[in-house]
């Protein structure tokens, strides 16, 4: 079901990039990880910080004259962590929707700027599976609202495709529920193509 709703997601920024209605669209894969203060380890009183892993990242944009527009990313943790404190793997999961600015600085750099609001789903896994009539699944989900700004630099190397070293910042409401601290820092890299009638 989430895949489907990140389809529609995509594809609904996609008809809305029509030159008509868009100056453009762009569509980036990226990879980086995340950071948040706190305990180096984990202890009984303030729990494990969410540090570490590989998180690949999908995001979307639509822009609009004036260099405004809307964007959406996902990341996620690419392999389970093993929490320490009671030895189960997770796997954290950060939805973002945001509003998007995006001044060029010249013809092959420009600036990516975005705040917005969403949310953070971190899967607690099991040897135990719980079926209905849609599937099995085996992991209770702990999910978080988080405000959200972040930003990176985009260079194109090639026609349309660009690099866009970027960070992330989210403050996670209740985070600490599961972990340290509810300041996640996320830093990364995307390669991406921008969609545009020029």
């Amino acid at each position: 079901m989430r895949r489907f709703a990140f389809l529609a997601v995509v594809c609904s920024l996609l008809w809305f990039a029509h030159p008509a209605s868009a100056q453009q669209a762009d569509v980036a894969l990226g990879f980086g990880t995340v950071m948040s203060p706190g305990a180096a380890a984990c202890n009984g009183n303030s729990g494990c910080p969410e540090t570490g892993g590989l998180y690949p990242s999908i995001s979307a944009d639509v822009i609009f004259h004036r260099r405004l527009g809307f964007a959406y990313q996902v990341s996620w943790r690419g392999g389970q962590g093993e929490y320490p404190l009671i030895q189960v793997p997770y796997r954290p999961i950060i939805n973002d929707f945001n509003v998007a600015f995006q001044p060029k600085l010249g013809k092959k750099l420009g600036v990516d700027i975005l705040g917005g609001i969403g949310l953070q789903s971190t899967r607690i896994y099991s040897s135990n599976y719980s079926c209905n009539y849609v599937g099995c699944i085996n992991y209770t989900s702990s999910d978080h609202f988080l405000t959200h700004v972040g930003g990176g630099i985009r260079y194109y190397f090639w026609h349309h495709v660009f690099v866009r070293p970027e960070i992330n910042y989210y403050w996670i409401n209740n985070n600490t529920n599961e972990f340290s601290s509810n300041n996640v820092v996320r830093v990364g890299g995307s390669i991406g193509y921008t969609i545009s009638p020029e």
